[in-house]
This record gives C-alpha cells, structure tokens and sequence, in this order.
C-alpha cells in the first residue's frame, strides 16, 4: 500500500518521470525492433529495465510514493514486456502460444483490478515476489531473444529462459487469481 506522504500529494515527481519517461520509451523501442535496428532496441530496453529499477528506489528512499506512481509503474512494464513480446512475435522470433499466455494473465489481472474498481473492493495493488520474478524472467527472455536477432546467441540457449518465463507467468497467474477470488469473498462477508 502507498503511505502518504509529503511526497504522495505532488503527482508529477521524480519517481513518476521516470515511469513516464519508461512508457515514452515504448514506441522507441518497438519501432527499433520492426526496423532490425535491434542492438538500439537493446539498449532502449535496458535503459527502460534501469529506469523501472531506479523509479521505485528512488521514491522508496525520498518518500515519493504516490497512488498515480502505484499505477503508472506496472502499467509501464505491461506496456513494455507486452510491445516487445507481441512484436518479436509478429517478427517470428516468439512462438504465437507464449504471447497468448502473457496477454492472457495480465489480461486477467487487468479485468480483476477493473472489477475490484467498478465494485469499490479496496485492493492492494503491490506486486508479490512471484511477480515481480515473472516480470524479470520475461524481461530476460525477451534480452535473450533481442540477442538471438543479432546472431549473438543460439537458438537453443533461449529455451532455459522460455522454460523459466512460462512456469513463472503461468504461476503468477494462478497465485494473483486465487488472492483476487480471497479478497473477493472476503469482501462480500462483510
């Protein structure tokens, strides 16, 4: 949960640039990918990677936390992960089943976050670890495909970090589904 702060009344801060700057950063980077420009697209990822790390800390160590910054922080990374995964995929670098597992999980959290919004369920919106552990394994993935585009590392070294990323979406799934059904029954019994 955000704890209000000094810092949680300005919405526009440092932390916050950052996210936004993040999100900027998406069309760059997708557009780096489609032109095969892809050690730039590289590099664009692991400056938004850097940014999505530095963001948090940064609000976590000056007391800036904000709800807009709870938001605008996974609604980057979902931007992010999901440009790049649809568009690897649309370049045939990823196959069309790991994209309709991605999208279909934060599809899933997106329309239970919606719900518990229309139906005014207080919800914690904090990513677990299980989370956060999904969102690194496809940011991995994703740097190892990137690498695999440049000739950089075979094909065969990118199957450990598919393996990992679909375990962990595929758990992440099914752990924020369960605590979304908990927290809705708790709801309703009060």
């Amino acid at each position: 949960m955000v704890r209000e702060s000094s810092g949680a009344d300005i919405p526009i801060n440092l932390p916050n640039s950052l996210t936004v700057l993040r999100i900027l950063l998406v069309p760059v980077f997708v557009g780096f990918l489609l032109y095969e420009y892809y050690d730039y697209a590289l590099v664009t990822l692991l400056v938004a990677a850097v940014t999505d790390g530095l963001d948090g800390a940064i609000a976590r160590i000056t007391d800036q936390r904000t709800r807009l910054g709870e938001y605008l922080d996974p609604l980057a990374d979902k931007l992010l992960l999901m440009s790049a995964i649809v568009t690897l995929s649309v370049l045939h670098f990823i196959p069309i089943w790991a994209v309709i597992l991605v999208v279909s999980r934060d599809a899933i959290l997106l329309t239970g976050t919606i719900l518990a919004n229309l139906t005014e369920i207080d919800i914690d919106i904090t990513p677990t670890w299980l989370g956060k552990g999904t969102t690194f394994a496809q940011i991995c993935y994703v740097i190892m495909v990137i690498l695999f585009a440049t000739g950089r590392v075979p094909s065969e070294s990118i199957i450990p970090f598919l393996s990992v990323m679909v375990i962990l979406t595929t758990g992440s799934g099914v752990h924020y589904l369960f605590r979304g059904i908990q927290r809705l029954n708790s709801s309703g019994k009060k």
